[in-house]
């Protein structure tokens, strides 16, 4: 660790990290538009895959945004502040932990699919876009999001291992296991082939 950054940086960025992605946007917004608790339809989670259940593509396309974006302002804010490289992983890691256990709803949130896309965006642009890419060209082809993201977090840290950035192989590593292990309910429906489409109500 540099002498320079000692580890309360560390920790500072981790937990302002997992306050920021803790803000549930999913939920906020779906309740302001006076559709209720997003958590009690479809899948019960409030990323957009399931705001986009209740037919408001343009509160999916809202909430997909700002979970994303949540995890990217976290990245370049701390890429402004410091120098050290790990610190922007830390606090990306951070804003991932608090979108899918947020203090405020129990430590029961999303899966962070696009607030993972988010921070990859920002720590490492061209792995951002072509995990990106991974997702649309799957959904595309498959039209399950599920499926989609479970692709796109698997080859993601391959991407960032042969593109030159070790440091995000290693975090995209870590996030691709944690979004495997969050994902778990829905990949035993695509074994069972159960795993509801884009798009569906259900």
């Amino acid at each position: 660790m540099p002498a320079d950054f000692p580890l309360w940086l560390y920790v500072a960025a981790l937990a302002g990290g997992y306050l920021a992605g803790s803000i549930p946007f999913g939920l906020v917004l779906t309740k302001l538009a006076g559709l209720g608790d997003i958590r009690s339809i479809g899948s019960g989670n409030i990323g957009a895959t399931n705001v986009l259940r209740t037919g408001r593509k343009g509160l999916a396309a809202a909430t997909l945004l700002l979970d994303g974006g949540k995890g990217a302002i976290i990245v370049v804010a701390l890429k402004l502040l410091t120098n050290d490289p790990l610190v922007p992983l830390i606090g990306g890691f951070g804003a991932i932990l608090g979108h899918n256990f947020p203090v405020w709803l129990k430590f029961k949130g999303g899966k962070g699919v696009a607030t993972t896309f988010g921070v990859m965006i920002a720590a490492a642009p061209i792995i951002g876009v072509m995990a990106c890419a991974t997702w649309i060209i799957v959904a595309a082809i498959a039209r399950i999001s599920s499926l989609s993201a479970l692709v796109a977090l698997a080859l993601a840290p391959i991407y960032a291992y042969f593109f030159g950035y070790p440091n995000e192989a290693i975090e995209f590593a870590a996030l691709g296991i944690l979004g495997w292990i969050r994902h778990a309910s829905n990949l035993q429906r695509l074994l069972r082939g159960e795993e509801p489409r884009i798009g569906a109500k259900k």
